[in-house]
């Protein structure tokens, strides 16, 4: 396919609230839920950062390890399921803060948490036809959850970004597969301040259906089997599900644990699959192949099949690696959470 990524980049908040500290407000059994869910902590956005503060940050470290020029940029894409605007694009405002050509194609995307993989197959789709150089996919939320609800201790923020090309490229895209069905699992009306859920549901014929269709067409459309890869990489919305899919598609440990990090971050939404993605390139080594799969309810999922180049090993110097973020932290209260949140109605 000659397409590929040609640098990404990632950004996460520096505050973090822990599972035992929400817990404590809602007198819930805090070992019970973190064994459930296998999370400690997530990531919180600070009073001035959102969905598009975070994408411009992402944006910003992609094109400093891609060292492709802002106005090479030929098409900006925004996945999120908590765009700041109900009317008014995300991506205009990242295009026009990277300084990206205003010759650009711009548009925001929502598929739940699949959003950002569907950005990048449509940068893909441009780049191969040649209608455009570079692309920028990006993947960023600042998930919402109703106090109390159990995706309070989950729902997450942060923004990943990729920049798709031909030339240069760290890693190239040996093809992708995707697997959509209306299921609906997962939902937010127009005014509603925060989603509803399914439950129970939203693992087998959701999750679990859609995450291991999409890798299995994947793999057999390429002829390829899960010793073929040294990473694997699924959609994160608890510790849990991710671990359950891979041994179902009999991925090792050492396979797909080095991707898992919903349980220091919490569930990037539209950035989950993005942000694994993004610490195996972290790790990667030239010739290594990746199995990517997202997940977005509603219900769908995109896999890919990427293979590193040794081109990663010059461009990965450049930037803030993702182990920096999980370092640079600083612990909020509830009370705090909850205004920075903006949870307190008045």
């Amino acid at each position: 396919m000659n397409v590929g990524i040609a640098g990404y980049g990632v950004y996460l908040p520096r505050y973090r609230i822990k599972v035992e500290e929400i817990a404590r407000v809602w007198a819930a059994d805090s070992e019970r839920i973190k064994n459930n869910l296998l999370i400690s902590e997530k990531a919180v956005p600070a009073e001035d950062e959102d969905t598009a503060t975070m994408a411009v940050e992402a944006a910003r470290e992609a094109l400093l390890m891609s060292r492709v020029p802002p106005d090479k940029i030929g098409a900006v894409y925004v996945g999120s399921e908590s765009h700041p605007y109900t009317v008014k694009p995300t991506a205009t405002i990242v295009a026009e803060a990277i300084e990206a050509s205003i010759e650009s194609t711009a548009a925001d995307y929502e598929f739940a948490c699949k959003a950002g993989t569907a950005a990048i197959q449509t940068c893909m789709g441009l780049v191969a036809s040649g209608m455009i150089e570079y692309g920028l996919a990006i993947g960023a939320d600042t998930a919402q959850s109703a106090p109390g609800d159990a995706l309070e201790y989950t729902a997450a923020a942060g923004g990943v970004a990729y920049i798709i090309g031909r030339h240069s490229l760290i890693a190239e895209v040996e093809g992708t597969h995707s697997y959509t069905t209306d299921t609906p699992d997962f939902w937010r009306r127009e005014g509603q301040s925060y989603p509803s859920h399914g439950g129970r549901f939203t693992g087998l014929p959701a999750y679990f259906k859609h995450v291991y269709n999409a890798s299995k067409g994947l793999m057999k459309k390429l002829e390829l089997k899960p010793d073929d890869f040294r990473f694997a990489v699924f959609h994160q919305p608890n510790g849990k599900f991710p671990r359950k899919v891979a041994e179902m598609l009999r991925f090792k440990k050492e396979q797909y644990l080095p991707g898992i990090l919903v349980d220091k971050v919490g569930n990037l939404y539209s950035g989950s699959s993005l942000l694994g993605l993004a610490r195996v390139l972290d790790l990667a080594d030239p010739g290594d192949r990746i199995l990517l799969t997202s997940f977005g309810s509603g219900a769908g999922s995109d896999s890919f099949s990427i293979v590193v180049t040794d081109t990663i090993r010059e461009k990965r110097s450049t930037g803030t690696r993702v182990d920096d973020y999980l370092k640079n932290k600083k612990y909020v209260d509830y009370a705090a959470y909850a205004r920075l949140r903006r949870k307190i109605k008045v």
